[in-house]
């Protein structure tokens, strides 16, 4: 498995009437994870032939972030089966070490042409596990 890693500062424009990260921007950091992986690390080919959509999230909220929090997020691919691969994110907030969140996504590889499911080739396979 290999981990990908970023820090993000909780914001005023991330902040809900609840004055904490409302649950929406939790999953828009999710997308914006995967997608900046897949940026990272898949040759230009890759991207010019293949796209990834959401088909499920599994999201666990374990606590709350405020303004000016740091959050560590982390991605890695835990499987991959067929046309689906199976993404964990986590949300840290680097100041405790406290988890804030944990997501499960099952992403769905489809040939950028035909808009089809894929079966992910070992090569794609083998640039997250």
């Amino acid at each position: 498995m290999k981990v990908f890693e970023k820090n993000i500062t909780v914001t005023k424009a991330h902040i809900d009437f609840l004055n904490h990260v409302n649950n929406v921007q939790y999953v828009q950091w999710i997308q914006d994870i995967a997608q900046e992986h897949w940026e990272a690390v898949a040759p230009e080919n890759f991207k010019l032939n293949f796209i990834w959509v959401v088909a499920a999230h599994h999201i666990y909220y374990k606590g709350e972030s405020l303004l000016g929090d740091i959050l560590a997020v982390k991605t890695y691919i835990n499987d991959s089966q067929g046309a689906i691969s199976h993404r964990e994110v986590e949300i840290t907030n680097n100041a405790t070490g406290k988890l804030i969140m944990k997501a499960t996504t099952e992403w769905c590889l489809l040939n950028i042409k035909s808009k089809r499911p894929s079966r992910i080739p070992q090569d794609i396979v083998d640039l997250f596990l």
